[in-house]
């Protein structure tokens, strides 16, 4: 009885060795979109390996035989001047771009990924870190970094929308922005968001009515910041409501992923 007992905990450590490994290869591989007039050789050397070993990985039987738009697998490998990142749960381009001071598009590119919106936890991404995003004027979008008059813009508008609600809703009402920014059904900045029309309306009633051009509180200048520092209590809220204020049934009808004082958020 002992021997079949420690048979299996040797299957048992095998296994977990193997797992363990399995993950190893995973955390030190990317994913790289070929571009024209790209050889396996000058990939190779762009990113810190060997023909071979793109060869191997991505079962090459003639190496010189690429083509742009297809995707490889580059092991142990990461462009001159980045970082190798693990994407965690809750992780999406926009706010990886925010921590290293680039942009999601910078990291998409770098990585070949055809559809940013598609990333998973455990996933290596190589990145290139920019600036600062603590400075001033230096949040990012998805289309670059943030102007002075964005900030304002965007402060005034987490103003006109959440004035009176408590600080927790206002920092989730500027969170909302943001993912609406990550998101594909959105604009890829800040401002365009926010001026967005649809239907012949802006999307947020404060454009359409004028109170976008009041001045911001310093409270919503510090909820601006913590949004775009990545802290979300909206739980990934594109939208939000307050039900004694709209009859509208479509809003009312989207899944809801939290409730601050006065605002439903909700996501789709």
């Amino acid at each position: 009885m002992s021997s079949i007992f420690r048979s299996f905990k040797l299957v048992l450590l095998f296994s977990l060795v193997l797992l363990l490994a399995g993950a190893g290869l995973a955390e030190a591989s990317f994913q790289y979109a070929v571009v024209n007039g790209e050889s396996l050789w000058k990939i190779s050397q762009r990113y810190g390996t060997t023909v071979e070993a793109i060869a191997q990985a991505n079962n090459l039987s003639n190496p010189d035989l690429i083509y742009p738009g297809q995707v490889l697998i580059i092991p142990g490998g990461v462009e001159s001047g980045a970082t190798k990142y693990t994407v965690v749960a809750g992780d999406t381009l926009f706010k990886i771009a925010l921590r290293f001071g680039t942009t999601s598009d910078a990291i998409a590119q770098i990585n070949g990924l055809a559809n940013p919106g598609l990333i998973y936890p455990g996933q290596v991404l190589a990145v290139v870190a920019g600036g600062s995003s603590n400075d001033a004027g230096a949040g990012l979008s998805r289309g670059g970094r943030i102007s002075n008059a964005d900030l304002d813009l965007f402060a005034r508008l987490v103003h006109s929308e959440s004035a009176g609600e408590p600080y927790l809703g206002q920092v989730a009402v500027a969170a909302t922005v943001l993912n609406r920014v990550d998101s594909y059904r959105f604009p890829n900045t800040i401002r365009e968001v926010i001026y967005q029309v649809s239907d012949g309306y802006y999307q947020y009633s404060p454009v359409q009515d004028g109170r976008i051009n009041l001045p911001a509180g310093q409270q919503a200048h510090q909820a601006v910041r913590e949004a775009l520092g990545g802290w979300d209590p909206s739980y990934g809220a594109t939208g939000f409501y307050n039900p004694a204020k709209t009859t509208n049934q479509w809003v009312r009808s989207q899944p809801v992923t939290t409730v601050i004082g006065n605002h439903i958020f909700f996501k789709y």
